[in-house]
């Protein structure tokens, strides 16, 4: 190979070289500062191609897209200072480059380090001026509008940041308090289960009751229409056998007679004390029941 052809290879690598270390792009997702001997000269650069001059420029790129910020669970304080444990996380993009590269150093661990510094204290300060029943659940929704109004101007102004919003994922309570809570929480549970239990041997007593009454009433009453129609039956029994016995008396009492025979005798050991000329054994003497 000869000298000409190895000085135009080594030009063409030269030209690649200065080439790739003047252009550069930035994308549609991506914001960019440029640097010249660590100072910014140039910020918030457009997408697309761009020159600068090698080993004279640096370029830093940052993510341009909404990020997220997934807090540490932090322990806080209520109006009654009583703890909770609260877990959240925030939505944040960068607004000014310059600002965020010289607070952060274009790092985004040291940008959520400072975020989260931020939104602790303003969580400790919100949680500060309310109660548990507010930050749980009354005022909870105002809660994080105001503290993304507070909070994204003073970001905004150190770091270039915009903060979105600001959530809360979780309220606990610390442990050794879950556990009274959850103890007192058991007790009264318990409390009210004896209270529906007695409540419910009570209105079954009450049931019990009103079922034996109406049970002893609906027999006395059926007991008094049995008697009703007995003695109605009996009535009008006794009405026909008189009408009957009435055409024949003295057949009437011949089959009595017989009747109160069969019943004195009806056993064998039976045993009857009458004087003989006694009327009960007036058919026995005489067919026509004659006494002399």
């Amino acid at each position: 190979m000869s000298n000409r052809n190895i000085a135009i290879i080594l030009a063409l690598f030269a030209v690649v070289f200065i080439a790739s270390n003047s252009l550069f792009v930035v994308k549609e997702t991506e914001r960019a500062v440029m640097l010249k001997f660590g100072r910014v000269v140039e910020a918030d650069i457009e997408p697309g191609l761009h020159v600068k001059m090698p080993f004279v420029n640096t370029v830093s790129k940052f993510d341009a897209r909404l990020l997220t910020l997934d807090a540490q669970p932090q322990r806080f304080l209520t109006v009654e200072k009583k703890a909770v444990i609260v877990d959240s996380f925030a939505k944040w993009r960068i607004k000014d480059v310059e600002k965020y590269y010289t607070a952060t150093n274009g790092e985004e661990l040291r940008a959520h380090s400072l975020l989260q510094q931020r939104i602790n204290t303003g969580l400790r300060n919100e949680f500060g001026e309310r109660t548990m029943h507010e930050v749980i659940s009354g005022e909870r929704d105002q809660l994080m509008i105001d503290l993304v109004k507070t909070l994204d101007v003073l970001t905004e102004e150190e770091f270039g940041i915009e903060l979105v919003d600001v959530r809360v994922k979780r309220i606990d309570l610390p442990e050794q308090v879950s556990q009274s809570v959850y103890n007192r929480m058991t007790s009264e549970r318990e409390r009210e289960a004896r209270e529906h239990r007695s409540k419910g041997k009570e209105m079954a007593e009450g049931i019990r009751a009103a079922a034996d009454r109406d049970k002893v009433v609906i027999e006395s009453d059926a007991y008094r229409d049995a008697e009703l129609v007995r003695g109605d039956g009996d009535a009008e029994a006794a009405a026909i056998y008189a009408k009957a016995y009435s055409q024949d008396s003295e057949f009437y009492a011949f089959v009595r007679s017989l009747e109160a025979y069969r019943s004195s005798f009806a056993n064998k050991g039976d045993v009857m004390l009458v004087e003989p000329d006694s009327s009960f054994f007036r058919y026995l003497k005489d067919s026509n029941g004659k006494t002399k």
